[in-house]
């Protein structure tokens, strides 16, 4: 299955449904389900931000799976758009590039350590 690995706080976040847009300088033609991967880098002054959330935040873990639900090219109205979203989850910065939208949440408890890689990659998830 394919997977997309992102540091903390964002992998927790995307995995508890805070975060339903991925940020990307590129786009994806794929469409459907992937895994989310937290992989060992920590952004630390946005964890400080959602520290207060009530969520783990695992390094190294498969976290859950979304649906890959669309690839949005970032414009004006989208950026308008996200800023009306938690602040504390997607600041007050324009952003441009791809919005991934993702959708349909399920959390997994998957115990192995796991390496992450850039880009989507694939994991056996019969392992």
């Amino acid at each position: 299955m394919k997977v997309l690995t992102l540091k903390q706080p964002w992998a927790s976040l995307v995995a508890n449904g805070y975060k339903v847009y991925e940020f990307r300088s590129w786009k994806t033609k794929y469409r459907g389900e992937i895994l989310i991967h937290a992989g060992c880098g920590v952004d630390k002054e946005w964890l400080e931000k959602v520290k207060d959330y009530g969520i783990d935040f695992p390094k190294k873990k498969i976290l859950c799976k979304v649906v890959l639900e669309d690839c949005l090219e970032i414009d004006d109205d989208l950026n308008k758009e996200i800023h009306k979203l938690d602040k504390n989850v997607y600041g007050e910065k324009s952003r441009t590039g791809y919005a991934w939208r993702l959708g349909k949440v399920t959390k997994l408890n998957i115990d192995e350590e796991v390496n992450g890689q850039l880009g989507m990659w694939n994991y056996d998830v019969d392992k």
